[in-house]
């Protein structure tokens, strides 16, 4: 049944609050011991307990490739079906597949990400507090984290969009990053504001937070896609239209 009017406008407004709940609740529940250690963390961070705040960040560095990076890219191959027009997909059949044919792609990206996360966080850390002669080195840390922090969106589409290898994902990633950075800028804006509205009201980080966050940033990864494919579609045409002027131009020639 179909319906129209007011009532339809009713009706596929909660079949999008539906999908975007339940791909965000199968992110929480495949993220759930990564999300437990950082909850953990914000705890004794409040209470200024040192040792504990450094016990969750190593809990938190070995927890998020195996649990956090699958299911992010899970949720991306959920948001990557609605983008491109297929919303009926079954949420909770699409995010297992994405789960388990991206999981050790995943798993070597969440690898590489948090090394990298955190070797500059430490060097951030000893530059901005113990070296104050060299905080400029901090501030460039500090860019860097940023940059590799937007990356991984880029990385999470790829990763739901693309049959690549595991060292070309992260490298695409990152060059997108650095080549497309309005688009970046655009995604990180929007993710920022939606993050803001989550930390004032704690309860959308269980239903919506993650699912929106991940549609606006493969959102913006497609539309960049569409162009990059529309601008080498218009080269490719351009050579064969100057390949054919010149075999012309021989043809005349030989004549």
């Amino acid at each position: 049944m179909e319906f129209k009017g007011a009532m339809g406008g009713i009706y596929r407004l909660t079949e999008w609050i539906t999908r975007l709940a339940a791909t965000n609740l199968l992110w929480v529940l495949c993220s759930s011991p990564f999300i437990f250690c950082l909850i953990l963390k914000l705890l004794v961070m409040n209470q200024n307990l040192a040792n504990e705040s450094l016990q969750m960040n190593w809990a938190m560095a070995v927890l998020a490739p195996l649990t956090l990076f699958p299911a992010t890219s899970a949720m991306f191959t959920v948001v990557r079906k609605w983008v491109m027009g297929d919303t009926d997909a079954g949420v909770f059949r699409i995010f297992f597949k994405g789960y388990k044919e991206n999981y050790k792609q995943s798993l070597i990206g969440g690898i590489f990400y948090t090394l990298l996360f955190v070797i500059m966080y430490v060097d951030y850390t000893v530059y901005m507090t113990q070296l104050s002669n060299l905080q400029i080195v901090g501030i460039i840390m500090l860019i860097l984290i940023i940059i590799l922090l937007v990356s991984m969106f880029n990385f999470f589409s790829m990763v739901a969009h693309y049959h690549m290898s595991s060292g070309q994902l992260i490298k695409n990633a990152v060059l997108l990053t650095l080549i497309r950075p309005f688009r970046v800028f655009s995604t990180m804006l929007g993710s920022a504001i939606v993050i803001f509205i989550g930390v004032k009201y704690p309860v959308l980080f269980l239903f919506f937070i993650g699912s929106v966050v991940a549609w606006f940033a493969f959102f913006n990864f497609y539309g960049t896609f569409l162009k990059m494919q529309d601008q080498m579609e218009k080269m490719k045409q351009k050579d064969e239209e100057a390949g054919i002027t010149e075999d012309k131009k021989s043809d005349n020639l030989q004549k």
